[in-house]
């Protein structure tokens, strides 16, 4: 019974965050905040899944952006958590065609995200070249996924480069988001589901780092982000984690 009550509660949500979303867009279309601001209420869905959230950034991080945030991606209940910690000024990337879907596309052009045409272009240049000119020109950072899928419990998976070379060409550091494990954390019919820990690490420096050097730069922030999460588990085993605040 609590689990349909939760569906329900979710559909209606999303709902109406899509609504209003495509609203506020009308209002102020590709607002570099529509994202994160968008983000954020359907971050909120987390407590009515029983998940509490412990939100962890480092003190004046926001100041030195733009960067390409990367994060660990594990399943779809990512929307409802690390939705919740979407940085400032930031935007996604997909293809150019997501435009032309009913509803969700015109929401997700008119929020600012980066549209990437791969017809006219090599798939992988070209996405990183729009990806790197769009974040010097917008003055926006980007949230990226360097697995390239998602995990479903299989651990951080290994990184593709594209992530990377997107900073090394926009010239902006790197800053890894860690999520604590969610594979067979949340249960739709258990009142309290726990604690997911967000936290965002200090960044990454490219100056050391070139295109020759890129998947040196790429295992370093691996080995970063998979020492991390192994920390959060741990701490979360240990009944450390803050409630949400």
């Amino acid at each position: 019974m609590l689990a349909v009550v939760r569906i329900i509660l979710l559909g209606c949500f999303v709902v109406i965050c899509g609504v209003l979303g495509l609203l506020t867009c009308l209002i102020r279309p590709f607002h570099p905040n529509n994202t994160p601001y968008f983000a954020h209420w359907y971050g909120r869905m987390h407590k009515i899944l029983g998940v509490k959230l412990d939100i962890r950034v480092p003190e004046g991080l926001y100041e030195g952006a733009p960067y390409v945030y990367i994060a660990n991606h594990q399943n779809t209940y990512d929307i409802f958590t690390l939705s919740r910690a979407m940085p400032p000024r930031t935007v996604s990337i997909g293809k150019k065609s997501l435009k032309w879907i009913p509803f969700f596309g015109q929401l997700y052009w008119l929020a600012g995200n980066i549209l990437i045409d791969r017809n006219n272009i090599g798939r992988a240049r070209g996405t990183i070249e729009q990806a790197a000119e769009a974040i010097k020109e917008r003055k926006i950072s980007v949230l990226l996924f360097p697995e390239g899928t998602r995990s479903y419990g299989r651990g951080l998976l290994p990184f593709k480069t594209g992530a990377f070379r997107t900073a090394l060409q926009a010239n902006v550091d790197i800053v890894p988001i860690c999520v604590s494990n969610l594979h067979g954390r949340i249960k739709l019919n258990r009142w309290n589901n726990g604690t997911v820990i967000v936290e965002m690490l200090k960044p990454v420096k490219i100056n050391d780092y070139s295109a020759e050097s890129v998947r040196a730069l790429s295992a370093h922030c691996h080995q970063l982000m998979q020492t991390k999460i192994s920390d959060l588990d741990h701490e979360l085993a240990e009944g450390k984690a803050l409630d949400d605040k």
